[in-house]
């Protein structure tokens, strides 16, 4: 079989697209029992188009995760102005996959993968047929009947995954979703969630502390500040899809592209735990 080129003829068709997740000024503080504020967020401006697959990374505690839940709608707007598809958010078909799989020890898998659609009010046959094509997506066929408890932690994530895009969400939020996995079933989930989206093509805003996950993933890597968070560089990433991870981390453009981009958070990081406030 041939294996996919990496070339620098980057796909380029989604940047081209309105944006359908916009972010403006986004500030956020909270407060504490006497009266401390702590400011999250700094003024986050942020746009995302039909189809575009796009990473931050950052030091811990910039609000990378908190601007996730605004986006989502877990989060009421304090200052600033967040629109998906042009209205609030929560009027749009968004998925969220944490870190954490959170699937429910005392349902099956496919149960689990069900949920979405139960509460939404699916009859129960047609859950089971999109349960059981999502599964097999995952490539865990066979397993519908089994108890999370009788999967390996790789195949509970999956499963996950599973439960996030059977719903068919337009806007995927990724929250590390494969930051607790070994090294070898990190690449194996990446690998994964790398096909589905070459297949269906959703917007996907992915939050990582793995450079090199976030490259070989993305169209494009922001990189927020240290607190208060703010976006303070983009990089593109123009290597053609589908892209062969076992190639990737050799390609001069990858490893360039990593260079710079841990130059960018290692200057964030070091201010941070110097407390500077920027």
């Amino acid at each position: 079989m041939t294996k996919p080129a990496l070339s620098l003829a980057a796909d380029r068709d989604s940047r081209e697209r309105p944006a359908i997740v916009t972010v403006e000024s986004l500030r956020f503080a909270v407060t504490d029992r006497r009266g401390r504020r702590t400011d999250i967020l700094g003024g986050v401006d942020l746009a995302l188009s039909d189809g575009e697959f796009v990473s931050i990374v950052g030091p811990s505690g910039c609000g990378k995760s908190t601007l996730l839940n605004f986006i989502s709608g877990l989060l009421p707007v304090q200052a600033g102005r967040v629109e998906v598809f042009g209205k609030p958010p929560g009027s749009g078909r968004v998925g969220f996959m944490f870190q954490s799989h959170g699937l429910m020890p005392w349902r099956t898998i496919s149960a689990n993968v069900e949920l979405g659609l139960e509460i939404a009010g699916t009859p129960r046959a047609e859950r089971r047929e999109r349960a059981g094509a999502m599964l097999a997506e995952m490539g865990l066929r066979g397993f519908e009947d089994h108890f999370p408890g009788e999967l390996s932690g790789g195949m509970r994530q999956r499963a996950a995954l599973a439960r996030t895009l059977i719903a068919d969400p337009d806007i995927i939020l990724m929250d590390e979703p494969f930051g607790a996995l070994d090294a070898q079933t990190k690449v194996f989930m990446q690998e994964l969630f790398a096909r589905y989206w070459n297949n269906h093509r959703k917007t996907v805003l992915f939050v990582t502390h793995d450079l090199s996950e976030a490259i070989a993933l993305s169209d494009r890597v922001l990189v927020m500040g240290a607190r208060p968070g703010r976006i303070i560089a983009e990089h593109d990433v123009p290597l053609a899809r589908p892209r062969d991870f076992d190639r990737l981390r050799s390609h001069t453009l990858f490893n360039d592209l990593y260079e710079r981009i841990w130059a960018d958070l290692r200057r964030e990081a070091s201010a941070g735990m110097r407390g500077r406030e920027p």
